[in-house]
């Protein structure tokens, strides 16, 4: 078979804009090529502002993962400042983002993800008796009965009889690269529809921390959550009652219909546990401090590096050796493109060069092909994510990682070699999820443990003033979000922001080729044992790209190696 050029752009099921383009040969993916094709600059448009407002703007940046930018970024002027928040704001950052990473992932598997998997077409000659013996056999949820099923085959067989799909247009359905059987894709399909409105109703409490959803407020200093049981317009015990009545069906939903969907639907694609692990190298920041956010200790998952896929030993992370290039990127520094700049350092001067006429057709053949800069840690690629963070926590010896990785892996009789693949990406994104739906009710407990005793403080005045601040000062804000290792870096000068980066999981992952022809993530993925059974129908990238869980989106185009279409995809699933 001949060398086959591919270009898929905009990737579907996901929000922005993101460009992947693949050789492919005798049915597998030999090299491939990610970049982001909108250029926004927030980093430039914080310079000269107050630090205290930065968490606005910053929270801007992404209105899916909408608390992750403005935590890293009021962590990262607090660091600047020297700031300790109360406890109380401690645990409410926490319970705002432990909600922002349960909603986020379930989204993520049922509605970006899941179709890659799930044949929707398929569901409609299921049978519904048989699908609800299937599902009451791996979960007590109630809605797996067969009168649920029935009814929702039955509005799914509507929207074909009247020439539509609605939600699930443009999808690949029949590619043979699916396995799962009608009964599992109906159970599937009923589960994405309950998804839709269990997410609007858990993710309230982003509103009642927060004022609203998405962009809850945040505060440098701490949250600004009043806290008094007897006054109705603040955090009261109604409010109490309603967090603990969310926390409490964010956990079913999770433990009785996301997580039994995904191991059931992971034990027929096994093969996945093979495909598509690329860069062996892995980077979490750590998350959730229990106690004070420099008590690296405290952090629930803990951070540091797995090189070379090695998970018997853990090296620490350093914030000042990672640095960003822009080799392949639309890009200038005044030091030159092949040195790297600390975020300390960094720039963000745009320079687009490409591409020049005539044109190929492919960025590929473009030495500078993506808006995105690479960052890489002691000039290696890292990985970051959900596997990255259960990769660290399982090699860190974290109990409850252990455990349920290690249940994970026997109900699927393979070994902890299939993490590093796709579909350990996949796996991990629901092992976090499990552990943190379990964690949010002690958090819950914790806070209602300090206002009972007396301790309602949640935010500090101590530097809050600007004259009160040094004339210079630097601070890191790491946070690992839903995506993965995220970081904020401000300097500080006469009481305005002189210089803001920020280092997102996608920027790490989407990264292009740098100086010493090190892929990205999503790059070295595609190129590792990759197939692709079907050049018109990619659906074999689609599935290792989401299990990023890249913010990118909507339309499908591929090409032939000339540049000439072979089919146009409208995907609006």
């Amino acid at each position: 078979m001949a060398k086959t050029k591919l270009v898929v752009d905009p990737i579907t099921r996901i929000e922005g804009h993101l460009r992947i383009e693949a050789q492919s040969e005798n049915g597998k993916i030999s090299q491939a090529w990610a970049s982001a094709t909108q250029f926004r600059g927030i980093e430039l448009v914080l310079q000269g502002r107050d630090p205290r407002d930065a968490w606005a703007f910053t929270q801007r940046i992404c209105g899916v993962c909408t608390t992750v930018h403005a935590i890293a970024s009021v962590r990262a002027v607090e660091d600047a400042l020297n700031i300790r928040i109360p406890p109380n704001a401690n645990t409410i950052r926490n319970l705002v983002h432990g909600m922002q990473y349960i909603q986020d992932h379930v989204i993520h598997f049922y509605h970006l993800h899941a179709l890659d998997w799930v044949d929707v077409v398929s569901a409609l000659s299921a049978d519904p008796a048989k699908a609800a013996a299937i599902g009451k056999s791996i979960s007590p949820w109630p809605n797996n009965d067969e009168a649920h099923l029935r009814a929702v085959q039955l509005r799914v067989k509507k929207f074909v009889g009247s020439g539509q799909l609605g939600i699930f247009a443009g999808g690949y359905w029949g590619h043979p690269a699916y396995k799962l059987p009608p009964e599992v894709n109906l159970l599937a399909v009923s589960h994405y529809l309950e998804a839709l409105d269990w997410q609007r109703d858990v993710i309230r409490l982003h509103a009642i921390f927060g004022g609203k959803n998405p962009h809850p407020n945040f505060l440098v200093g701490g949250m600004a959550s009043a806290i008094n049981l007897s006054q109705a317009t603040t955090f009261n015990a109604e409010r109490i009652a309603d967090i603990n009545g969310m926390i409490k069906r964010a956990r079913e939903f999770v433990e009785q219909v996301y997580w039994p969907d995904l191991v059931a639907i992971a034990g027929f694609y096994k093969d996945w546990g093979a495909i598509g692990g690329g860069v062996p190298n892995f980077l979490a920041c750590g998350e959730f401090p229990e106690s004070d956010v420099r008590d690296l200790k405290s952090l629930y998952f803990p951070r540091g590096i797995i090189l070379n896929k090695d998970l018997s030993h853990v090296v620490e992370y350093d914030q000042k050796k990672v640095k960003e290039y822009i080799h392949s990127s639309w890009y200038d520094y005044g030091k030159g493109a092949e040195e790297g700049l600390h975020p300390y350092e960094g720039e963000t001067t745009p320079h687009y060069t490409g591409p020049k006429a005539p044109w190929t057709g492919y960025l590929q053949d473009e030495k500078k092909y993506s808006w995105m800069k690479s960052p890489r840690y002691e000039d290696k690629s890292m990985q970051v994510g959900p596997l990255a963070r259960m990769l660290v926590a399982y090699a860190s010896g974290h109990k409850d990682a252990k455990e349920l990785i290690g249940e994970a892996l026997k109900k699927l009789n393979v070994g902890p070699e299939v993490l590093f693949s796709t579909l350990g990406r996949t796996a991990a994104r629901g092992v976090e999820t499990v552990l943190l739906a379990r964690k949010m009710e002690g958090w819950m407990g914790d806070l209602t443990g300090r206002i009972k005793n007396g301790d309602t403080a949640t935010f500090t005045k101590d530097k809050w003033e600007p004259s009160s601040w040094p004339k210079k000062a630097e601070g890191y804000g790491y946070l690992d979000a839903p995506r993965g290792a995220l970081g904020h870096w401000v300097q500080i000068e006469d009481e305005k922001i002189a210089r803001y980066q920020a280092v997102v999981p996608s920027t790490w992952n989407a990264s292009p080729r740098d100086a010493r022809g090190q892929p990205g993530a999503y790059e070295a993925a595609l190129a590792d044992n990759h197939p692709l059974v079907d050049p018109e129908k990619p659906l074999e990238i689609l599935r290792t790209i989401h299990s990023f869980d890249p913010c990118l989106a909507c339309g499908v185009h591929v090409l032939d190696a000339e540049g000439n279409e072979l089919s146009s995809v409208e995907v609006n699933t």
